[in-house]
C-alpha cells in the first residue's frame, strides 16, 4: 500500500493553475471567495447581499414548517405531561384534546395562512430581484450557494417534496456558471477527454477550489482533461442521485462538442457512493437493453448506460464505502430521545435528517439498501454488496488525523468523518470487501477530510493515477 511522505502531507499547496485555455481559473476574487471549504462558513452580510426573491419564498416556507413542527414538539410535551395525570389526549399520537388542542391547532394554522400570504406577495417581487447568474462572477454567488449547499445536505430530501425554491437540481458546472457545451465548440476548449468530479454532503461544485488549488484545473492543466463539475442535491437518497447522475451522463456525453473518448471521474466523500450508484445503474440498464427489458416508461431507470464503457478510472477520496461513524451517533441520538415520554417528542427533531445523511450510516448506494425500511430505525448493516466497476481503474485516497497507521486510527479516528478501513473499502465480511489494487491505493497522515482537496501529496498522486500509461520501449 502506497502512502504518504513520511509525517504530515500537507507540505506545500499546490502550483496555482495558470490561465487561460480550458483550464482556465476562475477569477482572482472567486479564488479567494472559495478558497476555503464549507468551514470557512458565509458571512451574514454577504449572504444577505445575495439573496434573491426565490431565496426570500424558500426562507419562509422553512420558517413556517419550523413554527408548525416546533408547536407539534410542545403539544406532545404538553400531553406527556397531562398523560401523567390521567388526562386523555388526542384522536393522534402526542395530540392535546379540548380547548388546549384548538389552540395548537389554530397556531399552526395561522402560521400556514401567514405563509400562503408571503409565498403571493414575494413571488410578485421576484422580476425586481437579480438573477442566478448575478453578474456572471463566482464571487457574487459563492457565500450564497455555500449555504444552499449546505441547506440541502441536512434536509434536501424535504425541500424537494415540498417544492422548495431553495431545492437544488443536478446539473453540469464549470467555474460555477451552467456548462454551455456550444461555447466550449466555439472555443474548440473541448478535447475528448472529460473529468468528472462529484462533490459530498453539503458541498457545491464551487467548493473543489480549497486552499488556492482545484484538483479539476490541475488535472486539466497537467493531464489535458476538460473538467466538469456537477451540483446536485446531497439531501436525496445516493440511489436516486446515482440514477440521475447516469442519465446526466449519458446526455453529457451526447452534448458534447466532439466524440469523448475517454472519460475520469474524481469523487470526495458522498460523491463516491452516488458514482458507483450511477455505475450499477448504467450497468443494469445497458443489460436490460441488450436484452430488450428497457423501461421505456422511467427514462432515468432505462438511461442506456453508454457512458460507462468510455469511464476509464474512477478515484474515491475519502468516500466512506461502509459507512460514517457520526451517523450512526445520529441514529442513538434519536433512540434515546425515544426512550422516555418525556422526550419522545422531542425525537421528532432527529427525524429532519435527510436521506442522503442516513445512507451514510453504511454506505448505502442500492434503492433496495433502504426501500420498505424505517431509516431511522436502529438496525444492522443489510446492504446488497456492490463490487467496484468492472474494466475500471478505481483508486482509493484515505487519510487520518493520526500521525501513523494504527488500529485506532483505522476503525475510529479517520480523517475525522470516515475512518480508514471505510475509505479503503476494507470490511470485516469479506463479500463486502471493495477490492482495491494494491498500487491504486493511497493513505496520507496528519490529514482530515477537506484537507485532501488542496493538498499537494493528493494532487501529486491523482495525476500519477491518470497520466496515461509510459510508451513501451
Amino acid at each position: 500500500m502506497s502512502s504518504s511522505p513520511t509525517g504530515r502531507s500537507r507540505s506545500r499547496k499546490p502550483e496555482r493553475a495558470k490561465a487561460g485555455g480550458a483550464d482556465a481559473t476562475a477569477s482572482a476574487d472567486a479564488a479567494a471567495g472559495a478558497s476555503g471549504s464549507a468551514s470557512s462558513g458565509a458571512t451574514g452580510r454577504g449572504v444577505m447581499a445575495q439573496l434573491q426573491a426565490t431565496d426570500l419564498r424558500g426562507v419562509a416556507r422553512l420558517a413556517t414548517q419550523a413554527t408548525v413542527s416546533i408547536s407539534r414538539v410542545a403539544e406532545g410535551v404538553h400531553q406527556s405531561v397531562l398523560g401523567t395525570m390521567g388526562l386523555q389526549g388526542g384522536e393522534k399520537p402526542g395530540s392535546t384534546r379540548g380547548l388546549t388542542g384548538l389552540v395548537y391547532q389554530s397556531i399552526r394554522g395561522v402560521t400556514r395562512l401567514v405563509d400562503a400570504g408571503l409565498q403571493a406577495g414575494l413571488s410578485r417581487l421576484e422580476p425586481f430581484f437579480a438573477t442566478d447568474e448575478g453578474d456572471g462572477t463566482t464571487a457574487v454567488r459563492w457565500e450564497r450557494q455555500a449555504v444552499i449547499a449546505a441547506l440541502n445536505g441536512v434536509m434536501g430530501d424535504r425541500l424537494h417534496h415540498d417544492g422548495n425554491p431553495l431545492c437544488t437540481h443536478m446539473g453540469w458546472y464549470q467555474r460555477g456558471l451552467p456548462l454551455n457545451t456550444r461555447a466550449l465548440a466555439d472555443t474548440g476548449s473541448a478535447p475528448g477527454k472529460v473529468l468528472v468530479l462529484v462533490h459530498g454532503l453539503c458541498m457545491n461544485d464551487l467548493q473543489w477550489r480549497h486552499d488556492g488549488h482545484d484538483h479539476g484545473e490541475h488535472l486539466a492543466r497537467e493531464l489535458g482533461y476538460t473538467p466538469v463539475y456537477l451540483r446536485y442535491n446531497t439531501g436525496l437518497h445516493t440511489s436516486d442521485n446515482g440514477a440521475a447522475l447516469s442519465a446526466a451522463l449519458d446526455a453529457l456525453v451526447a452534448a458534447w462538442p466532439v466524440p469523448v473518448t475517454e472519460i475520469a471521474v474524481v469523487a470526495h466523500s458522498m460523491g463516491g457512493l452516488v458514482a458507483r450508484s450511477a455505475c450499477h445503474h448504467a450497468a443494469s440498464a445497458a443489460a436490460a437493453g441488450r436484452a430488450g427489458k428497457a423501461e421505456a416508461a422511467n427514462p432515468v431507470s432505462a438511461a442506456a448506460g453508454t457512458w460507462l464503457p468510455l469511464l476509464r478510472h474512477l478515484v474515491f477520496l475519502g468516500t466512506p464505502h461502509h459507512g460514517a461513524p457520526l451517523e450512526r451517533a445520529g441514529q442513538w441520538v434519536h433512540v434515546l430521545l425515544g426512550s422516555s415520554a418525556y422526550s419522545r417528542p422531542f425525537a421528532r427533531l432527529a427525524r429532519l435528517r435527510s436521506a442522503g445523511i442516513t445512507d451514510l450510516r453504511y454506505g448505502h448506494v442500492l434503492n433496495a439498501d433502504w426501500e420498505g425500511r424505517d431509516r431511522f430505525r436502529k438496525e444492522p448493516d443489510r446492504r446488497t454488496p456492490v463490487p467496484l466497476p468492472s474494466r475500471v481503474a478505481c483508486h482509493a485516497v484515505a487519510a487520518t488525523l493520526a500521525s501513523r497507521r494504527s488500529l485506532a486510527a483505522e476503525t475510529l479516528v479517520g480523517d475525522g468523518l470516515v475512518p480508514l478501513n471505510s475509505a479503503l473499502g476494507v470490511h470485516d465480511d469479506p463479500a463486502r470487501t471493495l477490492v482495491f489494487a494494491r498500487s491504486r491505493q493511497a493513505v496520507f497522515y496528519g490529514m482530515g477530510h477537506l484537507a485532501m482537496l488542496g493538498d499537494a501529496a493528493v494532487a501529486r498522486q491523482l495525476v500519477r493515477w491518470l497520466a496515461p500509461p509510459a510508451p513501451k520501449t
